[in-house]
């Protein structure tokens, strides 16, 4: 019974760890991040400005009211307000971005590592998803997916392949909210066919079951990034 009660008590724990695992919780009034990438302290985030040293424009980001430019091959613009624009953000776990879109243009499928993403559709219309993480044996991946309108709200879990497609004939706009100060991005296509040096093309021709010319073509292409975190 004994030990029973050790393991359900270790189970509870590791799971209370789980779902707190989130970005550093904020010791102190603010943690302004330092700029200076040369410093030489590493840690899990930013180190602090000295507080007597804050200003109020640490804490500010102006203009998102405009829009990005959409001019690429992808027809999309991410801006992003998270730590590296705004230094006040530093461990306080959350940041925003803007998301534009030309008709018909492609926010392509990419990954947030650090953060679950919380989407709100202010014009336009978007087609938007998420696939499932490797389920079992000879099971496929689920999509989940949803046409947003204006004022629509859509939840992209953390770690998560996401999308969102602009499916109208007008310009679209949306606004995401990040549980991360700092999420990071992975766009799948760019990091598979365009990583410097490149993948090995034995490894994705058997990965992606396709010839080594596909393989080939795809990595001499240029991978455009509408997403700069």
């Amino acid at each position: 019974m004994a030990v029973r009660i050790h393991i359900a008590a270790a189970i509870l724990a590791l799971v209370f760890a789980v779902v707190h695992a989130s970005d550093p919780s904020p010791l102190q009034d603010f943690c302004v991040a330092v700029p200076d990438a040369n410093a030489g302290v590493f840690v899990n985030g930013k180190i602090c400005k000295d507080p007597k040293l804050v200003k109020p424009e640490d804490f500010f980001f102006p203009g998102l009211n405009k829009p990005g430019s959409t001019a690429n091959p992808l027809g999309s613009n991410v801006t992003a307000v998270n730590v590296n624009q705004i230094p006040g953000l530093n461990t306080l776990g959350v940041s925003l971005a803007r998301i534009d879109f030309a008709p018909y243009g492609l926010n392509p499928p990419h990954i947030h590592p650090r953060a679950t993403e919380v989407l709100f559709v202010l014009e336009g219309t978007l087609v938007v998803g998420f696939v499932t993480s490797n389920p079992g044996m000879n099971m496929k991946n689920k999509l989940f997916t949803k046409v947003l309108n204006p004022g629509d709200v859509f939840v992209f879990p953390q770690g998560l392949i996401h999308f969102q497609f602009n499916q109208g004939h007008s310009n679209a706009v949306a606004f995401a909210g990040l549980g991360s100060q700092n999420p990071g991005v992975i766009a799948i296509a760019n990091a598979v066919f365009g990583s410097d040096p490149p993948i090995s093309p034995d490894v994705l021709t058997k990965a992606f079951q396709v010839g080594n010319d596909v393989i080939k073509k795809l990595q001499s292409q240029f991978w455009w990034d509408n997403n700069y975190p």
